[in-house]
């Protein structure tokens, strides 16, 4: 799968999200222009857990998007490499389990997990390839996968203006919020420099999980993939 055009370590983007950790909730909700709530609704419904099942959430840095699923019964552990974002998330929510961990390398057994879900994360794994290829292997025989993850708008005229806003506004913008700029210029490249809605479908494909399809958020600035481990539960 391609990677951003970075050259940053696993242990440097940890840190930098480390630095970040206690605006970057604030940070995501201005730069989105307070999509971020819908985004995630929309992550919850695709998830379809319900009360007892077992959910592992990847990247889920302070814990925003783990909290809906604990709050309806769900039996969800907040993942992240960041330990700094973790314990922002802790003190705000000491009841969730929050685990560090690298999603190529996840500390959990084998059919572990009902689903599993990960939010504007994958495209910061050094090997997203291998990131799918573990979540599969902790998802039990029939269970799921959803990736919200940043994506390619559909409309062309639309596609120029959002890809400006990323090489130019977006950084700014950040910058004014979060009082710094380095880890959000990374962000933007990131972005850009993603696969697109069917290319991320094929990877996920290729990495063992059946019955991919995706829908676009937001005119395809976001875009929800949904999969299923083979097999019968």
């Amino acid at each position: 799968m391609p990677r951003a055009n970075l050259d940053k370590q696993p242990r440097e983007v940890a840190q930098m999200f480390d630095a970040i950790a206690r605006r970057y909730d604030l940070t995501n909700d201005v730069m989105a222009l307070g999509q971020t709530r819908a985004w995630r609704a929309a992550t919850v419904r695709a998830i379809d857990a319900s009360p007892g099942e077992r959910v592992l959430d990847l990247a889920a840095g302070t814990g925003t998007s783990s909290e809906p699923l604990a709050d309806a019964g769900v039996d969800v552990v907040p993942c992240d490499f960041s330990v700094g974002m973790l314990e922002v998330g802790k003190r705000r929510r000491p009841d969730l389990p929050f685990v560090a961990g690298d999603a190529t390398r996840l500390p959990f057994a084998d059919e572990t997990f009902d689903a599993v879900t990960i939010s504007f994360g994958l495209r910061n794994v050094a090997d997203a390839q291998g990131a799918l290829r573990e979540m599969l292997r902790v998802t039990r025989p029939g269970g799921r996968i959803v990736v919200c993850e940043f994506s390619t708008p559909t409309w062309a005229p639309f596609r120029v203006v959002y890809e400006n806003y990323l090489s130019k506004a977006l950084p700014r913008v950040a910058k004014a919020v979060s009082r710094t700029d380095g880890p959000y210029e990374y962000l933007a490249e990131s972005i850009a420099d993603w696969p697109d809605q069917v290319a991320l479908g094929r990877e996920m494909r290729a990495a063992g999980w059946d019955r991919v399809a995706y829908r676009n958020l937001s005119g395809g600035i976001v875009a929800l993939h949904r999969g299923f481990r083979p097999g019968t539960p």
